[in-house]
């Protein structure tokens, strides 16, 4: 009897074992077609597997403060500091993983074209800084003169030094609609108006320093915007200061009508923008960053027709400007920048304007 149970028992073992091991087997094998799987797939996009996969350690921004990151030992690798990290090491480091850190291998889940891919992603995206000496110069350039009024990653910081006035939010979805490296460029030779710093940097760095400060800002800090694409040829966003052309057309073939739009200027606009579109309205005092004046050499060179409609329309992120397209029609407001344009700015173009008064 006790002999039965003994082999019972044996047997039993084995049956519980072998099933283990056939279903450790299965697994193994699945987990290898979903590897081949993604190898095979035609819309690998290493962004997305940076995102999906590495970010959780190694952070949004390479710098190694990914959400498990605080309870890591070792800590994850900052690639925005890995200045000798080689290409090849990487490509290593993500086939076969790391022993001793939490970096596992991904050879059976992506290709070795598709590894390199993200490899190359990560020191395109990440490493750009640590890589390039004109990049380092820039990130140099701006954390000596930028960060204490942008921050750190260009979100802008408000300070009671500045007066209260919060700097632009660089990385808002609605700035960067309107954001181009020439955009950059002319904001920080020139300045901007109503800005802690008017004047911008000619007098203060020079044009190599601002030349790397701006690509710096452009495809490192900023690099969504880099890899959008984004141009000041866009025929409705505001132009760069130098880049507008003052000869384009009101959007969407509108003429606007001057007197209507002077109506509604002085009864809604003058307050901020003053009587005489010189930024010194009753409300002026009180605002920051003060308002647009119209007079301005940068209003004289990019504010065209073509970015007047854009800005009464959507505002200005970051100021008092209002978003007039959610309460004025598209000829309404075309009306207002036609006046604002031909008054103010090119005070002897009529061209595509109605310039009756009632």
């Amino acid at each position: 009897m006790n002999i039965m149970n003994t082999n019972a028992l044996r047997n039993g073992i084995a049956l519980i074992f072998g099933l283990g091991i056939a279903l450790f087997n299965c697994g193994a094998y699945s987990a290898a077609q979903a590897g081949e799987q993604v190898k095979n797939t035609g819309d690998f996009k290493p962004d997305t597997v940076y995102r999906k996969s590495c970010s959780v350690c190694h952070g949004d921004r390479g710098n190694g403060k990914g959400r498990a990151s605080v309870n890591l030992n070792p800590q994850p690798r900052d690639f925005t500091q890995a200045s000798t990290l080689t290409r090849e090491a990487m490509i290593n480091a993500v086939t076969y993983g790391r022993p001793g850190t939490a970096m596992m291998a991904w050879k059976t889940r992506y290709s070795e074209q598709q590894i390199a891919a993200i490899v190359d992603y990560i020191r395109g995206r990440f490493m750009l800084a640590a890589l390039d000496p004109r990049m380092d110069l820039g990130r140099g350039v701006y954390g000596h003169f930028c960060q204490t009024c942008h921050g750190d990653r260009g979100q802008g910081i408000k300070s009671a030094d500045l007066g209260g006035a919060a700097p632009r939010d660089l990385t808002a979805p609605q700035t960067q609609a309107h954001l181009t490296r020439e955009r950059i460029l002319a904001a920080v030779t020139q300045g901007q108006h109503g800005s802690p710093n008017p004047a911008g940097f000619a007098a203060r760095l020079s044009q190599e320093n601002i030349d790397a400060v701006v690509d710096y800002m452009h495809k490192v800090l900023l690099p969504d915007l880099a890899e959008s694409g984004k141009s000041s040829t866009a025929a409705n966003a505001p132009a760069a200061a130098g880049q507008a052309d003052m000869s384009q057309p009101m959007p969407k073939g509108l003429a606007g009508n001057i007197g209507r739009g002077e109506k509604f200027f002085m009864a809604n606009c003058a307050t901020c923008h003053g009587k005489l579109g010189n930024g010194e309205g009753p409300r002026a005092y009180f605002l920051t960053p003060k308002p647009r004046n119209f007079h301005d050499d940068y209003s004289h060179t990019a504010l065209n027709r073509p970015a007047l409609f854009t800005i009464i329309t959507n505002g200005k992120p970051g100021t008092v400007m209002p978003a007039w397209g959610k309460v004025l029609n598209d000829q309404e407001i075309a009306n207002v920048a036609e006046f604002v344009f031909s008054t103010f700015i090119h005070p002897k173009s009529g061209s595509g304007a109605k310039a009756d008064k009632k």
